[in-house]
């Protein structure tokens, strides 16, 4: 007979493989959050790689808010939403996240990945069909693949092909579902064209609008509202509470039948212990703020068009972007490492994205603003970034 094969052996054989590839990931601590700067390794680096993108993480009120709200309740929520640990920071922050987004109700989840493997576990049906953009996030994904639906993938950005693909399917349940911004590339979905599609395939429109939310928008609402979308052409809004609101988290809003199905069949909702309250009594201060504080998006899309102008006069290998994240195109991973090393050995911070994370040959490095930087900062880093070593402009 022959010898079943050990699953941890074959772990570490794939582990090696990515090792000999030049792909392994590897953890390293930052001891020390200053605003904009880090410490590691006992270095103070200024970062550009944290989603942090109006500055919100460290902000007195948010501190002060989490801190009332253990004070009176303590940490941890103690149980499921279900079951007990539905507390009132809870109702108020899906109240307050409803109201911002223009939709009927919000239902919070602990992670934005458990957001979206529950939203699509609960819509979807063996079956049915989803169809995707091929840079969503992984875990739109993988939503997709454990709900059993049929996985259907159309070309980034291409709204005919993703027409194509729900038409092949023309008589089977449909839902599409896509990025608002992307979390890798930082471009934005052409969302109004995607929206038009799916009222005339009677599709259901998901977006994951985790690097949208807070960024874009009059009142930071996100990517759907700057679209000039609401409720009715978008029904699924996901979003996450852990990039600009500086906290952690996410959401899922949109109709009532919506979130009352959640509540009933999104394993990953009933079936997990309830956020603490009190992060989410901080998290409510993290929206108050971005709604009434403009001027931190202003800010942020200053030093975007900064960044750009400088970029583009280095000429860079720039990605088209109008957001905080800003992909600098190299290539392979070898050449993204080399430049992420080098600019951390002139102070900067900046994280090297390689496969499988981004496709073969687009190595990149992922460098994304916040509103806690200043122009001088951003100066400072193109400065370094001619300097570094990089590939050609691709």
């Amino acid at each position: 007979m022959t010898p079943r094969p050990d699953l941890l052996a074959r772990l570490a054989l794939h582990a090696q493989q990515r090792e000999q590839a030049g792909l392994r990931r590897r953890l390293r601590v930052i001891e020390r959050v200053d605003g904009p700067w880090v410490e590691r390794d006992g270095r103070r680096l200024l970062s550009f790689c944290s989603n942090d993108y109006l500055g919100l993480a460290q902000h007195p009120a948010l501190v002060a808010a989490l801190k009332r709200a253990a004070d009176d309740d303590g940490v941890g929520s103690g149980s499921a939403h279900l079951i007990g640990g539905h507390r009132s920071a809870h109702a108020a922050l899906e109240e307050a996240l409803a109201e911002w987004t223009g939709r009927e109700r919000a239902l919070l989840f602990s992670t934005g990945y458990m957001a979206n493997l529950g939203t699509m576990q609960a819509l979807l049906e063996r079956g049915d069909v989803c169809v995707q953009d091929k840079l969503n996030h992984a875990c739109l994904l993988d939503g997709a693949q454990l709900a059993g639906a049929e996985l259907k993938r159309y070309r980034h950005g291409d709204v005919d092909a993703a027409a194509r693909q729900l038409a092949n399917r023309g008589d089977a349940p449909a839902l599409l579902a896509t990025d608002g911004v992307f979390s890798m590339d930082g471009d934005i979905a052409p969302l109004a064209e995607l929206a038009a599609l799916c009222r005339r395939e009677g599709a259901t429109l998901m977006v994951d609008d985790a690097h949208g939310l807070g960024v874009l928008g009059e009142r930071g609402e996100g990517s759907v509202t700057d679209a000039g979308l609401g409720q009715n052409d978008v029904p699924v809004l996901m979003a996450t509470l852990g990039k600009a609101l500086g906290c952690s988290g996410a959401f899922v809003a949109g109709p009532a039948t919506l979130t009352d199905g959640l509540l009933q069949f999104a394993r990953t909702y009933i079936y997990t212990t309830a956020m603490p309250p009190a992060l989410a009594a901080a998290t409510l201060a993290a929206v108050r703020l971005a709604q009434a504080e403009g001027w931190r998006r202003e800010k942020l899309h200053g030093l975007i068009a900064r960044f750009r102008q400088g970029a583009r006069e280095l000429g860079l290998p720039l990605m088209p972007s109008p957001t905080a994240i800003q992909p600098l195109l190299l290539g392979d991973a070898r050449s993204a490492m080399e430049a992420a090393q080098a600019l951390e050995q002139r102070g900067f911070l900046v994280t090297a994205i390689r496969p499988p994370t981004v496709p073969q040959g687009q190595a990149r490095l992922r460098i994304t603003l916040s509103a806690a930087h200043e122009e001088g900062d951003v100066d400072r880093l193109l400065e370094a970034l001619s300097r570094a070593p990089r590939a050609q402009p691709v």
